[in-house]
Protein backbone atom coordinates (compact mmCIF):
# COMPACT_ATOMS: atom_id res chain seq x y z
CA UNK A 1 0.00 0.00 0.00
CA UNK A 2 1.21 3.26 -0.80
CA UNK A 3 2.21 6.09 2.05
CA UNK A 4 1.08 9.95 1.60
CA UNK A 5 2.30 12.43 3.97
CA UNK A 6 1.30 16.24 4.14
CA UNK A 7 4.00 19.15 3.93
CA UNK A 8 3.13 22.80 4.50
CA UNK A 9 5.13 24.64 1.70
CA UNK A 10 4.95 28.16 0.14
CA UNK A 11 1.60 29.08 -1.23
CA UNK A 12 3.40 32.09 -3.50
CA UNK A 13 5.44 29.20 -5.57
CA UNK A 14 8.71 30.90 -3.76
CA UNK A 15 12.16 29.31 -4.85
CA UNK A 16 12.93 28.45 -1.43
CA UNK A 17 9.63 26.95 -0.17
CA UNK A 18 11.13 25.91 3.48
CA UNK A 19 8.93 22.73 3.25
CA UNK A 20 7.94 20.53 6.59
CA UNK A 21 6.25 17.38 7.12
CA UNK A 22 2.83 17.83 9.49
CA UNK A 23 3.76 16.07 12.40
CA UNK A 24 2.91 13.89 14.41
CA UNK A 25 0.54 12.86 11.46
CA UNK A 26 0.78 9.18 10.58
CA UNK A 27 1.38 8.27 7.34
CA UNK A 28 -2.12 8.16 5.47
CA UNK A 29 -3.88 6.77 2.70
CA UNK A 30 -4.00 9.29 -0.27
CA UNK A 31 -7.91 10.08 0.21
CA UNK A 32 -7.55 10.73 4.14
CA UNK A 33 -4.09 13.36 3.57
CA UNK A 34 -6.04 14.92 0.43
CA UNK A 35 -9.57 15.23 3.35
CA UNK A 36 -7.29 16.64 6.04
CA UNK A 37 -5.07 18.92 3.57
CA UNK A 38 -8.05 20.31 2.29
CA UNK A 39 -9.51 20.73 5.49
CA UNK A 40 -6.45 22.36 6.62
CA UNK A 41 -6.33 25.40 3.38
CA UNK A 42 -9.87 25.93 3.46
CA UNK A 43 -9.51 27.20 7.33
CA UNK A 44 -6.49 29.17 6.19
CA UNK A 45 -7.46 30.97 3.45
CA UNK A 46 -6.30 31.47 0.14
CA UNK A 47 -4.17 34.41 1.06
CA UNK A 48 -2.36 32.47 3.96
CA UNK A 49 1.50 32.71 3.19
CA UNK A 50 1.72 28.62 3.38
CA UNK A 51 0.23 25.84 1.63
CA UNK A 52 -0.93 22.11 2.69
CA UNK A 53 0.02 19.58 0.19
CA UNK A 54 -0.33 15.88 0.08
CA UNK A 55 2.82 13.92 -0.85
CA UNK A 56 3.43 10.20 -2.03
CA UNK A 57 6.11 8.77 0.12
CA UNK A 58 9.01 8.51 -0.03
CA UNK A 59 9.64 12.31 -0.79
CA UNK A 60 12.49 15.01 -0.05
CA UNK A 61 11.58 18.19 1.16
CA UNK A 62 12.83 21.14 -0.71
CA UNK A 63 15.05 24.08 1.54
CA UNK A 64 14.40 27.14 2.57
CA UNK A 65 16.44 30.32 1.76
CA UNK A 66 19.85 30.25 3.76
CA UNK A 67 21.95 33.66 3.25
Amino acid sequence: MDRYAIVETDNYAGDYPDEKFVEPLPFLNEENANKIADLINDLNGERFDRYYKVVKMPYVLQPGFEP
